[in-house]
């Protein structure tokens, strides 16, 4: 299964300069937050595949304009072909605000997953806005990762973990790809296309 999973910025080259052949032989698109809704109500009228998303910490416009066609996956497992997708929105809480969260309150939302987890059998792709704790995270607080989803890798050792915020444009270094365990983790920043299947992603991106 192809997946484009997108984040944080849209892209030109899909919604300015958008040819359909782009999204020829996608199955899937995963957005991990902190895109404008209008951006992903356009990708859906063009392909005939689900856009999955999560919110971001700026997507507080989403509750006046959602994103038509979508299919919000927070807090949920999604099942797509066979494909467990678990979704956790949102950022580490560093101002008052919507999609914001302790550690603690991340953990709660984590803990009243745990029939769902168990009747599914853990989870395929790990769908977040925020990386984890220490795992391509920034050391400040509104870019810090979350301890709880280092906890869910370690636990579940999912085949994928997705996330964005932190951008690839920002001044610290941050990687489009890393591994944690067994997990291949992709930061979505802006687009990134990979083959679920693949053992080595990182060599074959799109």
């Amino acid at each position: 299964m192809r997946i484009l999973a997108i984040a944080d910025e849209e892209s030109k080259s899909l919604w300015d300069y958008f040819d359909k052949s782009k999204l020829e032989g996608i199955d899937l698109i995963i957005s991990c937050g902190d895109l404008d809704p209008r951006y992903l109500s356009f990708l859906v009228t063009l392909f005939s595949g689900p856009v999955l998303y999560v919110h971001g910490n700026h997507d507080e416009k989403y509750k006046q304009i959602p994103p038509e066609g979508c299919i919000c996956i927070e807090d949920q497992i999604y099942v797509y072909k066979g494909i467990r997708i678990l979704g956790l929105g949102g950022s580490m809480r560093y101002k008052p605000g919507a999609y914001q969260y302790t550690e603690k309150e991340m953990k709660q939302r984590i803990s009243k997953l745990w029939f769902r987890l168990f009747r599914k059998r853990g989870f395929d792709i790990l769908v977040t806005h925020a990386p984890a704790y220490q795992l391509n995270d920034g050391r400040d607080l509104p870019h810090q990762g979350f301890q709880a989803f280092r906890t869910l890798l370690e636990k579940y050792q999912p085949k994928y973990f997705l996330h964005g915020h932190v951008h690839l444009s920002y001044g610290r270094i941050h990687k489009r790809y890393d591994k944690y365990m067994n997990t291949h983790i992709i930061n979505a920043y802006e687009r990134c296309v990979f083959d679920f299947e693949d053992e080595n992603p990182q060599e074959h991106f799109f």
